[in-house]
């Protein structure tokens, strides 16, 4: 079985026709027919079957899929590793962050990490800690920036705590401050319409325990938005959000109330694969992290670990 082989199998898949997968992979239609029927004698079952005018897999076909993905993956992970020996003129970072840190952290880190590494290419996953923490099982990440939940994180990743970062009440700064306090308690907050962000999101969670450890279910004004969209309904003046402080940097529309102590608190991690050996530029993008969290240039309410 050769990679060459793999890599025709998973054209045909994604394109269900052997001359469109030809054209892609740039043979000829007869050699690629020849390289599968070889792969498929060495696997000793047939691994796509004629269905009207295309083609689908079999179940052997089915099971091969994943693994050839793996496989084809890895061996470009390899190459792509040799590639960046020398001196990272090539290469890619894939990296994931919640909306909240893309919004905040990761820009400065993406600038300083660019004007080091100008030719190295940089892909961004956009999602919830746990869309992060799936992508990186899956390999489709490199690294994340998650939240760090107390349960701890899977085994075969490894997730190292470089901030932590205080919740705060976000809401119109147009508006009269919510309490006649420098800080607000979270029972203060009972009677108080709120935006939330939709099912699945790490804050939601966070909220409605806290409201719920507070002895209160929280009023929802509206809910369902991720974080740009929770911030414009409270510049709407729809209703007050639990949100990490870091996000109000850059929101002149908005006040920022801390709460009182003990308040609420999150920690960010830097995660990757435990086992899995970092390729150069993931590596270097994570020395750039930690570097620019080292300058102290973050927003009021965070701090390094």
């Amino acid at each position: 079985m050769q990679l060459q082989q793999l890599r025709y199998f998973l054209a045909v898949e994604e394109t269900r026709h052997f001359t469109h997968a030809a054209d892609i992979v740039g043979v000829s239609q007869p050699t690629l027919s020849k390289q599968i029927h070889s792969l498929e004698s060495t696997l000793g079952a047939p691994l796509f079957e004629r269905v009207r005018n295309a083609v689908a897999l079999t179940a052997a076909g089915e099971t091969l899929l994943p693994l050839a993905r793996r496989m084809v993956a890895d061996a470009d992970a390899a190459r792509d590793a040799v590639q960046e020996i020398v001196g990272l003129r090539r290469g890619r970072v894939r990296v994931g962050a919640t909306p909240s840190l893309c919004s905040s952290l990761v820009p400065g880190v993406l600038r300083r990490f660019r004007a080091e590494y100008p030719d190295v290419e940089l892909v961004v996953n956009e999602g919830s800690s746990q869309d992060m923490i799936a992508h990186l099982l899956a390999r489709d990440l490199d690294l994340a920036l998650i939240v760090h939940p107390e349960q701890g994180v899977d085994p075969s990743l490894h997730a190292a705590p470089v901030l932590r970062e205080s919740l705060v009440v976000a809401s119109m700064a147009s508006e009269p401050p919510l309490t006649g306090k420098d800080q607000i308690e979270l029972t203060d907050l009972r009677n108080t319409p709120m935006v939330m962000f939709r099912a699945g999101y790490d804050l939601r969670d966070v909220t409605l325990e806290a409201c719920e450890l507070a002895g209160f279910t929280p009023l929802f004004a509206v809910e369902g938005g991720e974080m740009d969209a929770v911030l414009a309904f409270v510049e709407a003046g729809l209703g007050v959000a639990l949100v990490p402080s870091m996000v109000l940097a850059n929101r002149p529309l908005l006040r920022a109330t801390p709460l009182a102590p003990p308040g609420m608190r999150r920690t960010i991690a830097l995660a990757h694969r435990r086992r899995a050996i970092l390729p150069h530029a993931a590596e270097a993008l994570r020395a750039t992290v930690l570097s620019h969290i080292a300058t102290g240039e973050l927003p009021v309410g965070v701090h390094p670990l």
